[in-house]
């Protein structure tokens, strides 16, 4: 223990020595006229009527633009679609940790699906689970999980997509997906330094800066250490998360943007859950089970992650109005696991039967999204096209092994009681998926009309290296769109687009599955006032939607069918009303506001009973709210406080609908202080300690959600 505390030490000094360096480095290389702050908030000291106060601008609160929506700069208001953009600005005026934190007051999503995981972001987007984008380039997700967990620290800002994207982004399920944008390199001076403390022994310090290191050139490095605890006894995990960039820049307009990440996490001790039903969900005649309950085995458990891309983001002008952009990156992603955990409660309600399931995956891809834009008038109509090719290489190798463990006393749990002894790995998947798509669209305005037609056809081959088996997919997908925009704000719209999925498998005939399909129709209306730096800024949408999600594989009950034959007749429906809101008023006054509702049912299935079942960790409604206030003027000038509330009806976790999570409704507050250069918060979620179960996916596979946590922090902008 005394080794791996120096270990720790040494990890904070030398985050807080390279941060250091770094900082002066960049200093000595601006000169004076360009020490601007290039934080995406900053607190100023200002005197008027000759009363002094202090001001918290946060120019990008509001959002107004989203480059993953349409791949082009057009305006949300443009945009035939439901999207949400979570800013650099909010996460860090709240205190975001994490994604599955960040979209707490945001529409159509839910997060935290599986608890307070100290890994991955399980998120459900209009009833389907969302897949992670990095930079408009998809992550390598495992075969398990469609995200990688990187940490949110790194990035400037969280776009959420709702409903089908395949148009742009090719095979994508129909509820949406989302994309985390890197932060970028700037010619001025700037960054911080923070150090967080909180509930569970959280411990974190990071830091960013920037500035320019020669003339037309700028970098970044970004930087994050954090050691944490867990609600769950024996728990510890820490993660090391760095992100250099550079930007050069030609005289003759040409920008190139490298980005980089690594990102390395452990935890030990972890079991993700696994807790059973009776005692935790269900009652149980010995009482409840503690939150802090481990039912694995912490000397040996232990989940452990490596991953890195390295890419870049080329723009070149061609001509007056075009424009030629290319984004590609190589990802590297390597997960192993050693996990004992509860798998079933014996009939004296205390004795839990447990499995020993090690896990290990590699993944390695690489991407690359190219496209010409091109802005133009014929006449009165005014173009906005955008012509791309994209092309993926992905590919995995995963191995598992299971073999039975020793019981454990589910309210006196022993450990160490028996020797354990490691299961053999066996291959899981083992594939190499190659994607091409090209893709037109076109954005004509006419006046206040906007009109948006995109087509795409893409080329799937994936080779199965395990079965030697190879299967070739194409598939067209669309998207049409119209936009009115009042020169009062407003902009309703209309929209339809499609989607598609591949599927593994086939039938008992031997029939390959063709890919599952989706589409969806949308109609809402915008409201935009303001723009950066207006006192008074306001963004807010209200959309409703049907969802259908076809061909999806579900048990075939044919005669001379057998117990695991599968054929693809079952379908999924969502329908829904979404309201947001974010507002920022005069910087002092913040909202975030969100209610959603949703009708998630299965519409077609084989499944004895299934017809008519909700979707799992899909709540019926989501309503969350969160206002913050800041004093600028007297003696306690700088001073904020906030409150925010999140409620969320009941859901299942099963497909059966065997277990139905009650609703929740929870609490989050913050006081802030902030002073030029300094801001010093904390936060609590959870406020009231409510406790209450987050999933149960089966009788062994219960979690609780997050308790009440508090973190305290101070940051110094420079």
């Amino acid at each position: 223990m005394r080794n791996r505390t120096m270990c720790k030490a040494g990890v904070r000094a030398a985050l807080l020595c390279g941060a250091t360096l770094m900082a002066q480095g960049l200093a000595l290389a601006q000169a004076p006229e360009e020490e601007a702050e290039t934080t995406p908030n900053a607190t100023t000291r200002q005197e008027v009527d000759g009363e002094e106060m202090i001001v918290v601008t946060a120019r990008n609160y509001v959002p107004d633009g989203s480059m993953s929506a349409t791949k082009t700069d057009a305006p949300l208001l443009e945009t035939p679609q439901s999207v949400s953009v979570i800013t650099r600005d909010q996460i860090d005026l709240l205190n975001f940790v994490d994604v599955q934190q960040a979209i707490r007051y945001t529409s159509g999503i839910v997060g935290e699906n599986y608890g307070p995981d100290l890994r991955f972001d399980f998120l459900t987007l209009r009833g389907f689970a969302p897949i992670q984008y990095i930079d408009g380039l998809q992550a390598p997700i495992s075969s398990t999980i469609p995200n990688v967990g990187v940490d949110l620290y790194g990035f400037e800002s969280i776009d959420v997509l709702k409903g089908p994207s395949s148009v742009l982004y090719g095979s994508a399920p129909p509820g949406g997906l989302y994309n985390l944008t890197s932060r970028r390199p700037s010619s001025a001076f700037g960054g911080e330094i923070g150090l967080r403390y909180g509930s569970d022994e959280y411990f974190q310090i990071n830091g960013t800066v920037t500035g320019a290191l020669a003339d037309g050139v700028a970098g970044r490095l970004t930087a994050l250490y954090r050691d944490r605890e867990s609600q769950v006894d024996f728990v510890d995990a820490n993660r090391l998360f760095l992100a250099p960039s550079l930007r050069f820049e030609a005289p003759w307009g040409t920008q190139i943007t490298v980005l980089g990440y690594y990102q390395h996490d452990r935890v030990d001790g972890d079991t993700n859950g696994f807790l059973p039903a009776v005692g935790t969900l269900l009652p149980n005649p010995l009482g409840r089970v503690p939150v802090s309950t481990n039912l694995g085995e912490p000397d040996y458990n232990f989940y452990e992650r490596d991953q890195f891309g390295v890419g870049y983001q080329l723009l070149q002008p061609i001509a007056q109005g075009w424009r030629f952009e290319q984004n590609t990156k190589w990802f590297d992603y390597s997960e192993i696991q050693n996990v004992i955990y509860g798998s079933g409660l014996g009939p004296d309600n205390r004795t839990v039967l447990r499995s020993n399931f090690p896990y290990k995956e590699d993944v390695q891809e690489f991407a690359t999204d190219n496209r010409f834009h091109g802005e133009f008038d014929t006449g009165a109509v005014g173009h906005r096209l955008t012509a791309g090719l994209d092309y993926r290489n992905f590919r995995n190798a995963s191995f598992f092994g299971f073999a039975a463990a020793s019981p454990i006393d589910l309210f006196d749990p022993v450990y160490n009681a028996a020797p354990i002894v490691t299961p053999d790995f066996f291959p899981f998947t083992s594939q190499r998926i190659e994607q091409v798509g090209v893709y037109l669209q076109e954005q004509a305005r006419i006046g206040g009309l906007v009109l948006t037609i995109a087509g795409r056809q893409d080329w799937l081959d994936t080779r199965n290296r395990n079965a030697d088996t190879r299967r070739e997919v194409d598939k067209f997908t669309y998207r049409l769109g119209a936009n009115y925009i009042f020169e009062n704000g407003f902009a309703p719209y209309l929209s339809y687009a499609t989607s598609f999925v591949p599927v593994a498998g086939q039938d008992r005939l031997g029939n390959a599955f063709v890919p599952s399909t989706g589409e969806q129709f949308e109609g809402g209306i915008k409201f935009e006032r303001g723009a950066p730096g207006d006192p008074v800024r306001i963004f807010a949408s209200a959309a409703a939607f049907s969802v259908t999600q076809q061909n999806i594989p579900t048990l075939d009950t044919s005669p001379g069918a057998g117990p695991f034959d599968q054929i693809q007749v079952g379908e999924a429906q969502v329908r829904g009303f979404e309201l947001e809101g974010v507002a920022r008023i005069r910087d002092m006054l913040t909202l975030n506001g969100s209610y959603t509702y949703l009708d998630a049912e299965v519409t077609a299935s084989n499944v004895p009973g299934e017809l008519g079942n909700r979707l799992v960790t899909t709540p019926r409604h989501k309503l969350s709210l969160f206002v913050d206030y800041t004093l600028q003027r007297g003696a306690l000038a700088g001073l904020g406080f906030g409150v925010g509330m999140r409620h969320l009806s009941s859901s299942f976790g099963d497909n059966a609908n065997a277990f139905r999570m009650p609703g929740t409704t929870l609490f989050d507050a913050i006081i802030h202080y902030d002073l030029p250069n300094w801001r010093f918060a904390i936060n609590g979620t959870n406020v009231f300690d409510d406790i209450y179960v987050g999933r149960c996916a089966s009788l062994s596979n219960c979690i609780y959600g997050q308790r009440r946590q508090v973190i305290a922090s101070v940051t110094r902008k420079f």
